[in-house]
C-alpha cells in the first residue's frame, strides 16, 4: 500500500507542464511512423506483383517496418519547489487522475465558503453532481460586497468509464465536455467578509423546510459578524417561480457587536440538537466571544476569553464534548478551552505549537483526540491531545504525532476527511491544495524521490497522495461531506471542484 501511494505521488501530482509553442514535426513523425508501415506493406504486395513478372526474389525487397514495443514517455510532472515553469509554458491539468475537475469562475475574490447541505442524498457516486455553497465577497467598494449562495449543477466525469460491462445507470460518459451551470441568489453585505460559515446540520439529515431557518454567519472587516438565513434563496434555487420576501432577508437576523472596531477571521459554529446553537468568533485583538441562540433569538455573551496574547487566527469546536473547543493564534500557540471554567481562561495548552503564526486548525471529528494544525512558516503537524499539557504544568510542550514541510509558503487552509480518520486535506499560499494520508507508512524499498530524478528530485512523503495544482491565492479548502472525496477550493478568481483516483 505504502509504495503504491508513493507512486500515486509521482504520477499524479495534477498538473504538467508544456510549451505554449508546440513544435509540430514531432506528432507529424509519430503519424508518419504508421503511415510507412502500411506503405511498406502495400509496397511488398506491390512488388510481389511487379517481381512475378521479372523473376527477382522477393525476401530482398524492404520488409514492413515492425511496430515499436517502447513504450511512450509519461507527461512531464510538474513538481512544486523542484521544477520553475519557462517563460513559454503553462499548467496543464492531467484529466487522468481525476474522476472529476471543473472551474467556475466569480466576478469577486472570496476569501471563505461553507458547503451547504441539501436533499440529494449522502454517499452520492453519481454523476452530474450538483453542490450548494455559500460565499462572501471582498469587492473593491464596500457596498459592493454580498452573501452569495452558488448552486453548482451539470459537474460531469471528467474521464471516461472504462468498464464495458457497465449496467447503464451512468450516462454521463456522452457529457465529459460541458461546462457546468452556476446560479446564485445573492444579500448585500457592507464590507468585505473575511470568514463565512453554516450551521451545523446533523449528518444524514434532510434540509431543514423553507419555513425554518439556516443561518449562516459573516466574519465583517467592519469589526461586526451577521447572521443571516439563507434557506429562502436556496428555495429559489430549486424550485422554479418560487419567491420570497427579499426586503426581509436582505437584512441580517441578528449582529454581533461584540468586538467593537475590531474584525477577526476566526469562526465555528456547534449545534446541540436542531434547536439550541452556540457560535465563536475571534479578532485580531486576541479576544474570542461566544454567542448562543434562544427561543426568541440569539445572545452575545458579553465577556471574552482571554489566553492569547496575539490574533485569534482559527477556532473548532469539539466534536465530542460539547462545551469544549480549540483556537490558535499568531502567538504561536493552540488553546484548549472549556466553556464551564471560571474567568474564561484556557484550560490547556501547545505553547510553541509552531515556530510562527498558527493559521489554521481542524479537529478529527471521527478520531477526537487528533487536532490538526497549519502555520505561517508551511509546516503541517497532527497533534494528540491526550498528551497536551494542562495549564500550571511545568510539562514541555508535546510533539506533533506527525509533522510535514511540504508546503513552502503559509497554510491557508485545512480539514480533516469526514468520513476517513486518517485523511485530510491542505492549501497553502503556493497554489497547491495537497491530500494526505496519515495511514501510509514508507516502504523500504521506495526511494521518495519524483519520476526516479536523484540528482534533483525532491524528497516526497509517502503519505502525500496528490498535488492539485492551478489556482492562485488559494484561500479556502472544503470536503464535500455528500459527496465523498469531492474537494472544494476558492482563490483569488475562481472556485474549483474536484474528485480525484486518490481518495
Amino acid at each position: 500500500m505504502s509504495s503504491k501511494s508513493a507512486r500515486t505521488v509521482q504520477n499524479e501530482t495534477g498538473s504538467s507542464s508544456k510549451h505554449e509553442d508546440s513544435n509540430m514535426d514531432d506528432m507529424g513523425e509519430f503519424e508518419d511512423a504508421w503511415e510507412d508501415e502500411i506503405e511498406s506493406d502495400d509496397e511488398v504486395v506491390d512488388t510481389e506483383t511487379a517481381d512475378g513478372e521479372d523473376g527477382m526474389d522477393v525476401d530482398e525487397v524492404m520488409p514492413a517496418i515492425e511496430e515499436s514495443e517502447e513504450p511512450v514517455p509519461p507527461p512531464n510532472v510538474f513538481i512544486p519547489g523542484t521544477h520553475v515553469l519557462g517563460k513559454d509554458e503553462v499548467l496543464e491539468a492531467d484529466d487522468s487522475v481525476y474522476i472529476m475537475r471543473h472551474s467556475t469562475n466569480v466576478p469577486w475574490p472570496c476569501l471563505s465558503f461553507d458547503i451547504l447541505r441539501d436533499n440529494l442524498g449522502d454517499e452520492r457516486q453519481r454523476y452530474p453532481a450538483t453542490a450548494y455553497i455559500v460565499t462572501g465577497t471582498q469587492a473593491d467598494l464596500a457596498n459592493s460586497n454580498e452573501v452569495v449562495v452558488y448552486k453548482m449543477s451539470s459537474l460531469h466525469k471528467t474521464q471516461k468509464d472504462d468498464d464495458s460491462d457497465s449496467d447503464g445507470d451512468d450516462d454521463d460518459d456522452d457529457h465529459l465536455d460541458e461546462d457546468p451551470i452556476l446560479e446564485y441568489r445573492s444579500i448585500p453585505h457592507l464590507g468585505g467578509i473575511n470568514r463565512i460559515r453554516a450551521q451545523p446540520l446533523p449528518p444524514s439529515t434532510p434540509l431543514p423546510p423553507v419555513s425554518h431557518p439556516y443561518y449562516v454567519s459573516s466574519w465583517a472587516d467592519t469589526g461586526k459578524v451577521h447572521i443571516f438565513d439563507v434557506r429562502p434563496l436556496v428555495e429559489s434555487l430549486d424550485v422554479p417561480g418560487y419567491t420570497y420576501d427579499k426586503a426581509r432577508y436582505k437584512k441580517p437576523i441578528f449582529t454581533i457587536e461584540s468586538h467593537g472596531c475590531a474584525e477577526g477571521f476566526a469562526m465555528d459554529w456547534a449545534s446541540s440538537g436542531t434547536s439550541s446553537l452556540r457560535l465563536l468568533t475571534g479578532d485580531i485583538h486576541s479576544k474570542i466571544y461566544l454567542t448562543t441562540s434562544t427561543p426568541t433569538g440569539f445572545n452575545a455573551l458579553s465577556q471574552p476569553f482571554l489566553s492569547h496574547t496575539s490574533s485569534v487566527e482559527d477556532l473548532q469546536w469539539s466534536p465530542s464534548e460539547p462545551t469544549v473547543f480549540g483556537s490558535c493564534s499568531a502567538d504561536c500557540s493552540i488553546q484548549i478551552w472549556d466553556v464551564r471554567s471560571k474567568g474564561r481562561k484556557s484550560v490547556a495548552s501547545i505553547d510553541s505549537a509552531h515556530e510562527s503564526d498558527v493559521n489554521v486548525i481542524s479537529w478529527n471529528r471521527l478520531t477526537s483526540y487528533l487536532l490538526l494544525s497549519g502555520g505561517d512558516e508551511g509546516g503541517v503537524k497532527a497533534w494528540d491531545l491526550r498528551h497536551v499539557k494542562k495549564k500550571g504544568s511545568n510539562n514541555p510542550d508535546p510533539k506533533p504525532v506527525a509533522a510535514f514541510d511540504w508546503h513552502k509558503a503559509p497554510i491557508t487552509s485545512i480539514e480533516w476527511h469526514p468520513s476517513e480518520d486518517s485523511i485530510f486535506a491542505a492549501s497553502g499560499a503556493d497554489d497547491q491544495v495537497t491530500l494526505w494520508d496519515l495511514a501510509v507508512e514508507q516502504d523500504d524499498d521506495e526511494t521518495g524521490t519524483i519520476g526516479g530524478m536523484q540528482d534533483e528530485s525532491r524528497i516526497v512523503p509517502p503519505q502525500l497522495l496528490f498535488v492539485h495544482q492551478g489556482q492562485q491565492d488559494i484561500k479556502e479548502i472544503h470536503w464535500h461531506p455528500q459527496i465523498p472525496g469531492t474537494v472544494i477550493s476558492t482563490s483569488e478568481n475562481r472556485f474549483d471542484i474536484f474528485k480525484t483516483i486518490s481518495v
